[in-house]
């Protein structure tokens, strides 16, 4: 039931920041009168902003929820021009970039019922080479797109029509991956875009749903170094990258796969910090979600997780996340992966 949901969160709006009972109970009933007069009701900005963060707080495979409550929340949910909603993404990835300082950013749009605008990427930013994306390259090309660039198109469907926006070149910004030892590594010419900005998930808060709400945080080296580069459904990089350190590959006992992907992380890591764009190192990353950990107890809050997206892909064993379980139970505000469509929309 909508309204059961919308008291849910409104109360704990209201426990959480301390506001008057009599405030809160006015709120509720002004939501209740517009469910049964209209049978939604609207957020005010103040609970878009706290419901994004708390679905934040809530994101059981986030290592990252140290800073929840500092989410930068724009609220865009008056945009309803076709230009208007491409102008808002481009702003998002230029103001969440930051010149390299990046800025934890979510930009909402209108809820489920009243949005105009579908996006069918799944990030803002993604290589149109990289193997993950074949499925939205087919799509793509249903549309009549041909010439791909470095950067896949946005694909979207605006009033039931569906079209491609290539995103200005000049606002995707990307790292040079170098190691300092190996030369030939560098000749490999790699590179990975500044900011990840996940884009094909729904927010849910309070029995409300915005389908369009891309946000990012900044990356953790090792998403790019031990999934992106290496994963073998994605770049697989592993033997390419080894042969240019000079390992020996043929021996499994040489541990020429550990050598490769510690150096890669190295590499990413120190690339990214040299050339002004914010990451973390999955150590690091560690230690601030046991901080998390310690500021939601000291608020009576038990924190929710989901253990395999927590430890780091390297040298999980190093840090506290392995050595805990968590509760995997997902609590709202949250946020949630688009069911994928059971056949192709141009069929």
């Amino acid at each position: 039931m909508l309204f059961e949901k919308a008291k849910s969160f409104i109360k704990q709006m209201g426990n959480e920041l301390n506001i008057e009972e009599d405030t809160i109970n006015k709120r509720l009933l002004s939501i209740q009168q517009e469910i049964e007069r209209t049978g939604s009701y609207i957020h005010t900005t103040e609970e878009l902003t706290y419901g994004a963060r708390l679905a934040w707080r809530n994101s059981n495979r986030c290592i990252g929820r140290l800073i929840w409550d500092k989410l930068n929340v724009v609220d865009m949910r008056h945009v309803g021009d076709e230009k208007d909603y491409l102008t808002a993404l481009e702003t998002h990835i230029e103001r969440a970039t930051n010149n390299g300082k990046i800025i934890p950013t979510i930009t909402i749009f209108n809820q489920q019922a009243n949005i105009n605008f579908e996006l069918l990427n799944d990030q803002l930013i993604r290589y149109a080479d990289d193997p993950i994306v074949s499925d939205t390259k087919k799509l793509i090309e249903h549309t009549g797109y041909k010439h791909f660039g470095k950067f896949l198109p946005l694909l979207y469907r605006y009033n039931n029509q569906y079209k491609t926006y290539d995103i200005h070149p000049d606002l995707i910004k990307e790292v040079r991956i170098e190691h300092p030892d190996f030369p030939k590594f560098n000749a490999l010419d790699l590179h990975w875009y500044a900011v990840p900005i996940i884009s094909g998930m729904d927010l849910s808060i309070g029995g409300i749903t915005y389908p369009l709400c891309p946000f990012n945080g900044w990356y953790m080296e090792s998403e790019i170094a031990s999934r992106n580069f290496l994963d073998d459904y994605r770049y697989n990089l592993l033997e390419p990258i080894a042969r240019s350190m000079d390992l020996d590959i043929s021996r499994t006992t040489s541990y020429w796969r550990d050598k490769v992907v510690v150096e890669l992380n190295y590499a990413v890591y120190h690339s990214y910090k040299q050339q002004g764009y914010s990451i973390v190192d999955h150590y690091n990353a560690s230690r601030q979600f046991l901080k998390f950990e310690e500021n939601e107890a000291e608020n009576n809050r038990k924190v929710t997780g989901d253990w395999t997206w927590l430890i780091p892909p390297i040298s999980p064993s190093l840090v506290h996340n392995w050595h805990k379980g968590y509760d995997n139970t997902y609590h709202e505000p949250n946020f949630y992966y688009k069911k994928k469509k059971a056949t192709c929309p141009f069929h």
